[in-house]
């Protein structure tokens, strides 16, 4: 059971890496041309802001809140992307059940839309004035070594640094352990071509990119902030289902107690960490829990997205957790009302 855990474990981690550097190669080749979405009224604005919140991970929540400390958006719009945005789990659940998960998106996209507009006008009901006194530097990818690709990059040799060369041999090493069926599924599915597939074009990616990008976005950025999180409450999320599966008789106790479940799934989403919610993605994926159970996790949940405002303004990051808290329960309180 711990091999099949751990293989597993690795194979989700996997993807979730590759599917985060695509991510970040994609808005680091935009260069901030993202922010023109933030441009024009209220529904532009609660737009974008759940458009940047349903990109898995947490790099479009913290553009949206980079743009709400410059005043760029409203507390609505801010609120719309927190509740859209599923954290590093999106990348998991896009591994394990990808229909399902496309579903869960497009209905925190549309709800963000729904609620962000509510939000702004209770907002202005209740007096509530965003944080205006926050500024934050210029974005990263403003800066002139960030950049993701070269177009002399083919006229020159690539520098092979210790860095290139590991970074290199790994993804290697994956592409071999993959097709061999050491790691992900034994047989030839969509996720095994898929993540085949991605990791060839990643390889691609890692043998153009500058050390720039190599050093900063997937050293820091990917594995030192979010890989070895990833796997770890993967794999700690997975031993629990499978040891309450076998031993603990898990899926009686959630029947018997699914009302209690459902709060401590909304509960935990007001963590403001990638990882509680795996427990949740786990279950639903092995049929232990209802969809409502999965929806009010991911729409209290932010995953990392909410850390960077609570420097800035703890009280508005409060407030926006004490909205989303709300319109979860009610929200996911009536799918869970109609048995879903």
């Amino acid at each position: 059971m711990i091999v099949h855990v751990i293989a597993h474990s690795i194979a989700i981690s996997l993807f979730v890496c590759v599917m985060m550097l695509l991510v970040d190669y994609v808005n680091v080749l935009s260069r901030g041309r993202m922010s023109k979405l933030m441009q024009g009224g209220q529904f532009r604005q609660y737009l974008g802001a759940s458009l940047f919140g349903s990109a898995p991970g947490c790099l479009g929540a913290f553009l949206s809140v980079t743009f709400y400390v410059r005043g760029l958006i409203s507390f609505g719009a801010i609120v719309a992307c927190m509740i859209a945005t599923s954290g590093d789990e999106a990348f998991v659940m896009l591994a394990m059940f990808p229909k399902t998960a496309l579903l869960l998106f497009l209905l925190l996209f549309l709800a963000g839309l729904i609620f962000g507009w509510i939000s702004d006008y209770l907002a202005r009901q209740l007096r509530i004035e965003p944080c205006r006194s926050c500024a934050l530097a210029k974005f990263h990818f403003e800066n002139e070594q960030c950049h993701c690709f070269d177009r002399g990059i083919w006229r020159r040799p690539i520098k092979l640094s210790p860095m290139r060369v590991f970074s290199l041999l790994g993804f290697s090493a994956a592409i071999v352990a993959v097709g061999l069926g050491l790691i992900g599924p034994d047989a030839w599915n969509w996720m095994r071509v898929t993540l085949f597939t991605l990791l060839f074009l990643t390889l691609g990616l890692v043998a153009t990119v500058p050390e720039h990008f190599l050093r900063e976005h997937i050293l820091r950025h990917i594995v030192r902030a979010h890989l070895w999180r990833v796997f770890l409450w993967t794999f700690g999320a997975l031993l629990i289902t499978e040891l309450g599966t076998q031993y603990w008789n898990l899926d009686a106790f959630i029947q018997n107690h699914l009302g209690i479940v459902f709060i401590l799934a909304a509960g935990l989403g007001i963590i403001p960490e990638s990882g509680p919610h795996f427990i949740f993605v786990m279950l639903f994926a092995s049929g232990t829990i209802p969809f409502s159970v999965l929806f009010v996790s991911s729409f209290v949940q932010d995953g990392h997205g909410m850390l960077p405002l609570l420097s800035y303004s703890v009280r508005d990051a409060l407030l926006i957790k004490a909205f989303n808290l709300a319109f979860g329960l009610s929200l996911g309180g009536f799918l869970y009302l109609v048995g879903m």
